[in-house]
């Protein structure tokens, strides 16, 4: 089995590489992963022959998931150009026991903060599935990346959420901090576009405005991301 975390040498030979990346993927907490979501993995892995469409696709559903792949690939490959960006290619390319380890890393613990963290997993999704939709009819958009645009817009909820210390990020903004996440995390290129586009004047909003719209689709209940105060009167309160 691949471990999720290297041997020594292998990390040693990875930090001369890519020092910053590897430091900081390494040093971050884990995202949790829904308890439904490895469940769900578990019997897709039981069958005879592993449908990787499904498993991907069971990973993209699962904020925490698809966070824990994409900083798998950080760590195995930094930045370089051969990194895979897509959930189906970093399974494919880090293979199926290395990804099951880095999201069964750390669930979704039943305890006070499970209500919040649940909001924010289910309003991701419903907002990058939206998001993907609304990319669908837009020539110059990819799907593809409007829906991860739209999984991880609300990351910089993750800190409070998951009761993180105060100096993991430096800030209390969420926009600021999802936009520093981003950047440990180095997380795919539309991702930090998106939190570029909303935190430093002059620089592309489209991807904002895919956002935006995806909210104002939305029925169930928002919870306090960027978007709260133009689309919802009444919003949990993360605390």
């Amino acid at each position: 089995m691949k471990s999720v975390l290297p041997n020594q040498t292998v990390l040693y030979q990875m930090v001369k590489r890519y020092p910053l990346q590897v430091e900081l993927a390494v040093h971050l907490p884990d995202v949790p992963v829904q308890l439904e979501t490895l469940l769900l993995l578990e019997l897709e892995f039981q069958e005879p022959s592993v449908d990787l469409r499904a498993v991907s696709q069971l990973v993209r559903n699962d904020l925490g998931a698809t966070l824990q792949i994409l900083r798998l690939a950080t760590m195995e490959y930094g930045n370089s150009e051969g990194r895979p960006s897509r959930i189906e290619d970093c399974i494919a390319d880090l293979g199926v026991d290395a990804c099951i380890e880095a999201v069964s890393a750390r669930t979704v613990a039943r305890d006070g903060r499970h209500r919040v963290i649940a909001e924010i997993w289910a309003h991701s999704r419903e907002i990058a599935q939206y998001a993907k939709f609304i990319a669908e009819d837009t020539p110059e958009i990819n799907p593809d990346e409007a829906y991860l645009v739209g999984l991880f817009h609300a990351i910089g909820l993750l800190p409070s959420a998951l009761g993180w210390k105060d100096g993991e990020t430096g800030t209390e903004d969420s926009l600021a901090v999802g936009l520093t996440l981003a950047r440990k995390w180095s997380l795919p290129r539309c991702v930090l576009d998106y939190f570029s586009g909303t935190t430093m004047a002059g620089t592309q909003m489209l991807w904002s405005e895919i956002v935006r719209k995806a909210h104002l689709r939305a029925n169930r209940p928002s919870v306090p991301c960027s978007y709260r105060m133009d689309l919802r009167p009444q919003l949990l309160h993360v605390g």
